[in-house]
């Protein structure tokens, strides 16, 4: 994998050398920390000649302006008192990308306001350094990025806050990075045992995990998760993840993800084109499996519980036919007419049996559900369906917030009609109209004890998303920095 930057905090800046970082807001001067290097007007001569106006995101650079300094950087941060998370997370990804080959590198974060940034912006601001840094690059051997591993310190007299805040972002990007590794990864390096042994990791956190194997998911009765499994020779697998940081007797946050880990459609096959992508079927399951590592890791004051449903959906000659009939967890009958919307089958099952056993304060299922949700909302919004106007305004807040965006759809009646079966209690399908609308009125028949629940089809954002300044790769990681808003905004 590519080098992650090493992070720290100073209260004075170190002997100059590699890269000088200055940052200056939109229609801004240099700071007082550039005087140093500005005794010849330089820096100011190149922002002119540049027609740099501090713009969100613009950067100029200055080659060689002493013995020992590679170059001098000097970063737009455009309106900041409009800037939230996600333009602080930018302008770290920027700030990485104009660094070049540089293996040091100074950011002094005064302005020429007079008020420095706060902790919580710097480290936003090296959380961006950091995801942008991030690179697959596992499997090849060729044309790696030759980069070697680079310092970046930040310099700020609120020193002590800055490292308490640094350490609460790095947590978050950790999550945020492993949710892009789980998605990355090709399918025949990661089935449902080896997905597992990946989250028996976060018992280093102080999490509890626990595995169920087919026979304990046959004792469970999942018989609608196990209908999808049945085509594969590789086995499924449940796994619970418990963060136990709350009262010891509160009811915890639920997080359900899909984690099909490979989607051929089985016998209801995909095209051949693009099916590669189906890889990243897992996504749900990977935002899930990332948000469990940032609250572990920063040690967040709330119960939580993680559980995710490992499947291969493969067309062998022991795989679920369309017409067959599976009885869910729940008790409920299901008549499969397309084995290709198989991960609601999951997602059923895991439902159920989280409010059996966790009685949560709500659940929030994470799935790359439909194709239908990228025709309605394309690359820039996961969908949102809930039960609960009050979890889905806390969601879209935490959202707006982060950037990671959601749009909520409509759940009624007249669309649950659309599921009727004449050979069961319903079927798996609704039809050609409202795709993904008629997958959330699914999933909401086995929301059991009037439980707040929300589904978010993140189809469209959890992989082959549009690039960023702070992620450059085919997964994204959407997800982690949301559902960890979320409890940071309301359930701490």
């Amino acid at each position: 994998m590519a080098p992650q930057p090493a992070i720290s905090i100073a209260k004075t800046a170190p002997k100059p050398k590699g890269a000088i970082v200055f940052l200056v807001a939109e229609n801004g001067e240099l700071p007082p920390s550039a005087k140093a290097l500005d005794t010849d007007g330089r820096l100011s001569d190149a922002i002119g000649i540049a027609g740099f106006e501090g713009k969100t995101g613009t950067v100029v650079e200055v080659i060689a302006p002493q013995k020992g300094v590679d170059r001098v950087l000097i970063l737009g941060l455009g309106k900041r008192e409009e800037a939230g998370e996600e333009d602080w997370l930018k302008a770290g990804g920027k700030l990485f990308a104009a660094l070049g080959k540089s293996t040091a590198a100074t950011v002094h974060t005064d302005l020429s306001d007079g008020k420095a940034l706060s902790p919580g912006e710097i480290a936003h601001l090296a959380s961006g350094a950091r995801l942008r840094a991030y690179d697959f690059d596992l499997y090849r051997t060729k044309k790696k990025d030759d980069r070697k591993a680079v310092s970046i310190a930040f310099v700020t007299a609120a020193d002590t806050a800055a490292r308490k805040a640094l350490k609460e972002a790095d947590a978050v990007a950790d999550g945020v990075m492993l949710a892009r590794d789980l998605v990355n990864e090709p399918a025949n390096i990661l089935g449902p045992v080896e997905f597992a042994r990946r989250l028996e990791d976060l018992k280093k956190l102080g999490c509890t995990v626990t595995v169920l194997d087919e026979k304990k998911l046959t004792a469970e009765n999942m018989g609608a998760l196990l209908g999808v499994a049945q085509g594969s020779v590789r086995p499924p697998r449940v796994v619970i993840v418990q963060w136990k940081g709350g009262k010891a007797k509160e009811r915890p946050v639920a997080f359900v993800g899909k984690g099909v880990v490979f989607d051929t459609g089985g016998i209801s096959i995909k095209p051949a084109a693009g099916m590669e992508d189906m890889k990243g079927d897992m996504g749900g399951a990977a935002a899930v499996s990332g948000v469990m590592h940032a609250l572990a890791a920063r040690k967040a004051k709330v119960n939580a519980v993680g559980i995710v449903g490992l499947v291969e959906n493969m067309p062998d000659g022991n795989a679920q036919r369309p017409g067959d009939i599976v009885t869910s967890r729940s008790g409920q009958t299901i008549e499969v007419l397309n084995t290709d919307a198989e991960g609601r089958l999951v997602l059923a099952d895991l439902l159920d049996y989280c409010a059996d056993k966790y009685k949560p304060q709500f659940m929030v299922n994470l799935a790359t559900l439909t194709g239908a949700i990228l025709i309605a909302l394309g690359n820039a919004h996961a969908g949102l369906f809930s039960n609960n106007d009050e979890l889905s305004e806390r969601l879209t807040r935490a959202g707006l917030d982060t950037r990671e965006r959601l749009w909520r759809l409509p759940l009624d009646p007249d669309y649950d009609k659309l599921l009727d079966s004449k050979n069961a209690d319903m079927k798996n399908i609704g039809g050609r109209l409202a795709g993904s609308i008629t997958a959330a009125q699914f999933l909401q028949r086995f929301v059991k004890n009037d439980i707040p629940w929300a589904h978010l089809d993140v189809a469209g954002t959890a992989m082959a998303s549009p690039k960023t300044a702070y992620s450059q790769g085919w997964a994204s990681g959407f997800g982690v920095r949301l559902l960890n808003r979320l409890v940071v905004n309301d359930y701490e």
